[in-house]
């Protein structure tokens, strides 16, 4: 594995992935704020949890950077159109089955089938990321591709 190839292409497509999302949540695409969800896990503290969250969002893209170029070595391809096939993969399981899932793992979101409590106030993502916009899936789907696609076109397996 060429860990300085991992370090740097990594943290950019981190950083495109979250500028994407933020920038999708700037313009009105979309409500979800996945740093401020993540920070909201440990802290009800809404300005330490966007910080958190940041912090956890770019572990987050980092580890699964991990996941990609083992996929690329295993294969032993790395492309942009590989990359952005398997962010596709990864935006299809975080819409289907891991903001569904949120609310089970989450302190402070409420439940779809309960509402809200004092404690649960955020608003559940629910299928596809639905509840917090129609276009939500559209800035997931296009943030995941290109951060696979910036991965695969720039990653040295060499």
């Amino acid at each position: 594995m060429n860990w300085t190839s991992w370090l740097l292409w990594g943290f950019a497509s981190t950083v495109v992935l979250t500028s994407i999302l933020a920038g999708s949540q700037g313009i009105g695409m979309t409500r979800m704020n996945i740093p401020y969800l993540l920070g909201t896990i440990f802290t009800p503290d809404r300005d330490r949890a966007k910080f958190i969250g940041i912090f956890l969002h770019f572990l987050n893209g980092w580890i699964f950077s991990l996941i990609y170029v083992a996929t690329f070595h295993a294969l032993g391809r790395s492309t942009w159109w590989f990359g952005g096939l398997i962010g596709l993969v990864q935006a299809i399981f975080v819409l289907a089955v891991a903001l569904p899932a949120l609310p089970a793992l989450h302190p402070r979101i409420a439940n779809e089938q309960y509402g809200p409590t004092v404690a649960r106030q955020l608003e559940p993502p629910g299928f596809l990321g639905l509840h917090y916009g129609i276009r939500t899936p559209i800035s997931v789907v296009v943030a995941h591709v290109i951060f696979g696609a910036i991965l695969g076109a720039f990653y040295s397996i060499k």
